[in-house]
């Protein structure tokens, strides 16, 4: 069984280089990572093991979020694509990890549905490997949705706002 730490260091390793997949067999299981335009994991065991989602002890999350490993493909490109229909920018995360909309538990949240930010505002935190990263922008508009959980685990390139542009 692959600890979730090592999935992590091995997707960032991975994303650092030319390589576009990793296979890796240990003990039974079957980890294959690959890397078209984004980073896609799929961890194959042949009795299925209980996720194990850990978060800081500070910070506890609204709801623990647990996915399949095709659902965010599919709901990002149906989100994707509505997104661009309705001439909305995606903040997505860049990175795997756990997503805080603020910067502590009793703080409020870095931004809301309606708020007018900038490219430099910080719209949340990922936290990857114990070190919180902070996420800016990169778009000046209004904030029209918030996509992901406080205290959710997500991917790499998964959407974490829309942003209408002005």
């Amino acid at each position: 069984m692959f600890k979730l730490s090592e999935i992590k260091e091995l997707i960032k390793l991975l994303d650092q280089t030319s390589i576009h997949e990793l296979e890796i067999e240990n003990e039974g299981s079957r980890l294959l990572i690959r890397k078209p335009h984004k980073t896609e994991t799929v961890v194959m065991n042949p009795a299925p093991a209980p996720a194990q989602i850990v978060t800081p002890p500070s910070v506890p999350p609204t709801r623990p979020a647990v996915t399949e490993s095709s659902a965010p493909a599919e709901a990002s490109s149906a989100g994707q694509a509505a997104a661009e229909e309705a001439g909305l920018h995606r903040i997505v995360s860049p990175m795997v990890g756990t997503f805080y909309r603020a910067p502590a538990p009793d703080a409020p949240p870095f931004v809301n549905v309606g708020d007018r930010i900038d490219e430099k505002t910080v719209v949340c935190i990922v936290e990857a490997m114990k070190l919180m990263n902070p996420i800016e922008a990169e778009v000046s508009g209004e904030i029209v949705e918030i996509l992901a959980e406080n205290g959710q685990l997500v991917e790499y390139g998964q959407p974490l706002f829309l942003v209408r542009r002005h």
